[in-house]
């Protein structure tokens, strides 16, 4: 794993050319559906939004959507988007916690798709997933199960060969969450690093923080 930071800002202008990245958030967006009751009161934060892909498969079905990423040319991508199709319902934050940012608000849903393995510590990020998810609201992440360092070609800034999916449930219990279920999300089939044509699996892990009282 090469711990160095990826450059997303040049990747994002080509970013929803690649067929098989839209299939997996697409999925992702459908999996969501399915695992949690979107309503138009919904307050949604998108988490590592990258161009908005899940975020806006997201929007016609809440009140709100805040896209959060640290690359500026994603949200450029994003803001492009939000303006060609005329909404008024989704916004764009710029946010790097490796500078020292916080992640800020409230929401009643949390989402983030295959952006963990791209986060060194987990656990602290959890503790602000925990922070800005409303009493009663839903964190809801999807990433990769463990992979053999097999599913990036350039491995630029991924800090995790994808994840076991018990020991994320305690990392989801840890910071409060309660009723943690995982479901499958998607499955990429490609060439590996190693050259051979494999398949890759995403989950969803949903959990709920406490209402108050």
């Amino acid at each position: 794993m090469n711990p160095e930071k990826r450059d997303f800002d040049a990747a994002a202008a080509a970013w929803d050319e690649h067929p098989g990245r839209v299939k997996v958030a697409m999925d992702i967006a459908r999996a969501i559906t399915r695992e949690v009751a979107l309503t138009s009161d919904l307050e949604v934060m998108d988490f590592g939004c990258g161009t908005g892909l899940v975020a806006l498969a997201l929007q016609p079905h809440v009140r709100s959507v805040t896209g959060v990423d640290s690359s500026r040319g994603m949200l450029d991508v994003l803001a492009a988007k939000i303006a060609r199709l005329g909404l008024d319902n989704v916004q764009t934050l710029y946010c790097d916690l490796a500078r020292g940012d916080v992640l800020t608000g409230r929401y009643d849903l949390v989402v983030s798709a295959m952006t963990l393995h791209h986060v060194p510590e987990i656990a602290p990020l959890f503790a602000q997933f925990a922070w800005v998810t409303a009493p009663g609201g839903r964190l809801c992440i999807a990433d990769l199960d463990p992979d053999d360092g097999q599913f990036h070609d350039d491995d630029t800034g991924v800090f995790h060969c994808g994840f076991e999916r018990d020991a994320l449930r305690d990392v989801f219990v840890a910071a409060g969450f309660e009723d943690v279920r995982v479901t499958d999300a998607a499955e990429v089939v490609k060439q590996g690093r190693d050259g051979a044509m494999r398949r890759f699996s995403v989950f969803l892990m949903t959990g709920m923080k406490p209402a108050v009282g």
